[in-house]
């Protein structure tokens, strides 16, 4: 019973979706100040998903309804399941499970599976083109992350989360400086935001992967992106920056919150800094120059660098 009230409440899934709107709000209020505008008030995000609860679910033609239906909820359990996992982590370093890293990194990748899944079974031509994107663009940056994530597993010996968070590698390491920088690119791929935000694509697709959703299971789309530009990130700081640490004080606390905020904010300026790329570009780039850095961290993290 325990698990299961964490799991709905903290650090679970209510606890995630409150904090993925916060850091949704955050996005879009630094992207209109760039933008020399105004921006939305603090709830919006929360008014943008009753209006969508509340909304007609219209459902395509000759489709596998339950499929369809289904798939956004795998993309959202597979966020708060990661996060809960990460926040335990974090809160009792202590009780985490071996191998805990491999299980968020699966978790992690389900809402990619999920928009790929109710993508293709929309029969939607434009749907089935970015799901098309979206499947290339997962293999793309896969591999450059689980590269990157060899350093702070070799650094700290273990693929256990709560012994990797006891070596923040990015202040003791070069090879740490540069596995960061390789899993942020990667994270960023992740999130389809700019330049990677391929599989949706307004001006080419029409919201692409999610053209023929509304309603309730659009919602849930909305919410898992929001939930996985607060948990993304923080995955990276439990993997490069020590976490954020509510055992030694307020200041170790506030200085984990603020390396969280860092992490946000450059995602938010390298989509309004990026023009977008094509998915053949993404491609290169993401198997090519970044991968090559993901290898090179690891040669330094091996040689003690």
């Amino acid at each position: 019973m325990n698990v299961i009230v964490q799991f709905l409440f903290f650090p679970g899934l209510l606890f995630t979706v409150v904090a993925g709107l916060v850091t949704s709000w955050y996005d879009r209020k630094l992207t209109a100040r760039l933008q020399m505008r105004k921006g939305p008030p603090f709830w919006q995000p929360f008014y943008d998903v009753r209006k969508l609860m509340i909304k007609e679910t219209c459902v395509p033609e000759r489709t596998a309804i339950w499929l369809f239906l289904s798939a956004p909820l795998v993309g959202l359990a597979g966020t708060a399941l990661a996060s809960m996992i990460l926040w335990r982590a974090m809160l009792e370093p202590a009780v985490t499970f071996a191998g805990d890293l491999i299980v968020v990194m699966y978790l992690l990748a389900l809402p990619s599976l999920s928009v790929i899944l109710g993508a293709f079974v929309s029969r939607n031509p434009l749907a089935s083109l970015g799901g098309s994107r979206e499947m290339k663009l997962v293999l793309a940056y896969e591999l450059p992350f689980v590269v990157a994530a060899c350093v702070p597993i070799l650094r700290a010996g273990s693929i256990q989360l709560g012994e990797i968070l006891s070596v923040p590698v990015v202040g003791s390491s070069l090879s740490g400086v540069l596995a960061l920088l390789v899993a942020l690119i990667a994270m960023q791929a992740r999130l389809t935001r700019v330049p990677f935000d391929i599989p949706e694509a307004e001006c080419e697709l029409g919201s692409g992967v999610l053209i023929e959703y509304s309603g309730p299971p659009l919602a849930m789309y909305k919410l898992t992106q929001a939930m996985m530009l607060f948990t993304g990130p923080m995955f990276l700081l439990v993997l490069y920056g020590g976490g954020i640490s509510f055992s030694q004080g307020w200041l170790s606390a506030t200085a984990g919150g603020l390396k969280f905020l860092g992490l946000i904010t450059v995602i938010v300026l390298i989509r309004n800094t990026a023009p977008r790329l094509r998915i053949d570009q993404a491609m290169r780039l993401l198997w090519g120059p970044v991968t090559l850095a993901a290898l090179l961290a690891v040669a330094l993290a091996w040689w003690g660098w």
